[in-house]
């Protein structure tokens, strides 16, 4: 095998990281222009603008909300590079014709017709639902609130839906060249178990788990933020903490989960196996947080339990949550990387 063909395939085994970084890096550059066209301008609407940034009860959520988006597209990108590496081969992708700059152009497309064409499309019909839209005479005033807490609801999922098939799409369009010449490419032949460049199939299951399982615990806070007014009365470093410390505690717990459902020997991380680990072990968290949650309701509403069983159903649900988390993990990524269908 020539040096070029060596340094090839190590360019290729960087491919997932790379993909990774220009995700970021894209939705940088396009949160960074979108805030300078809106904020600099020297006008009154400027001015309000800025002034309304400048709360913490404003740019905390949303900065947490762009860096939910930021670590689920780059987990997801990492994804795609990792699995085309494990199914074609280092050699295999090493053929692709640039592919780092095809997906930054694709995905820097997406994010341009999201910005400006899919989500003024939205706001409008989110207009429909506000007092005063067409939607409220049909709904009345005293259903609206519920049925703008719906929309907000599905308008939330169908974004999260946008941001996983931007991705895909932008992975698709920069990997699938070369496919068909894959079977004949002399060093698609060449073994290539350590195609992730020095990251343990373990190590990857665990990692994506967590980055997956923390944003989409954002991403459920964030909803949950434009539904109810919790945080109203909390200062900067309060805001800060309940902001931070959820998806970070999220994190630690989701990789601890993936890796003890990770077997030592794993031979190779089937990168979206750990991504619908992930997921279903997030629905059934949540989904046994709530019935905990109901069951207490049903059951203080017979015992009057007093603030001091109000603080200690509080620590103890978080409690839960975290063991949860671990065993939702390790149970769902056990169960799928012994006996998931072979497209995972």
């Amino acid at each position: 095998m020539t040096a070029t063909s060596l340094h090839a395939q190590a360019q290729a085994r960087r491919l997932p990281r790379d993909l990774a970084l220009i995700t970021v890096a894209v939705d940088a550059v396009m949160v960074l222009v979108n805030m300078v066209v809106q904020l600099l301008p020297d006008t009154p609407e400027g001015a309000q603008l800025r002034s309304t940034y400048a709360l913490p009860g404003v740019w905390i959520p949303m900065v947490f909300s762009i860096g939910m988006a930021w670590v689920l597209a780059a987990a997801l990108a990492w994804s795609h590079g990792r699995n085309a590496l494990e199914k074609r081969g280092a050699g295999s992708v090493a053929r692709l014709p640039r592919p780092r700059t095809r997906y930054a152009v694709a995905y820097a497309a997406v994010l341009v017709l999201n910005f400006y064409a899919l989500s003024p499309l939205l706001y409008e019909v989110q207009l429909l639902f506000m007092p005063g839209g067409r939607f409220q005479d049909l709904a009345g005033s005293d259903s609206m609130r519920m049925v703008m807490s719906v929309f907000v609801f599905l308008q939330s999922i169908v974004q999260l839906i946008l941001l996983v098939l931007g991705v895909w799409l932008a992975a698709w369009l920069a990997l699938r060249a070369g496919r068909d010449a894959a079977a004949s490419n002399e060093l698609a032949a060449v073994p290539d178990d350590d195609a992730a460049g020095g990251t343990s199939p373990r190590r990857a299951v665990a990692l994506v788990g967590a980055a997956m399982f923390a944003s989409l615990q954002m991403w459920s806070g964030v909803v949950m933020s434009r539904w109810t007014s919790m945080a109203r009365g909390m200062d900067g470093a309060e805001l800060l903490i309940a902001w931070a410390v959820p998806p970070l505690v999220a994190f630690a717990l989701a990789g601890w989960g993936g890796w003890l459902g990770a077997a030592a020997g794993l031979a190779k991380a089937r990168p979206f196996r750990a991504v619908a680990a992930s997921a279903i072990a997030f629905v059934l968290v949540q989904a046994s947080c709530i019935a905990i949650a109901l069951a207490w309701l049903f059951i203080a509403s017979r015992t009057f339990s007093g603030t001091g069983g109000l603080v200690g159903f509080a620590l103890g649900l978080v409690a839960v949550y975290g063991v949860l988390v671990v065993l939702c993990m390790r149970t769902v990524t056990r169960r799928l990387y012994r006996g998931a269908p072979r497209y995972l």
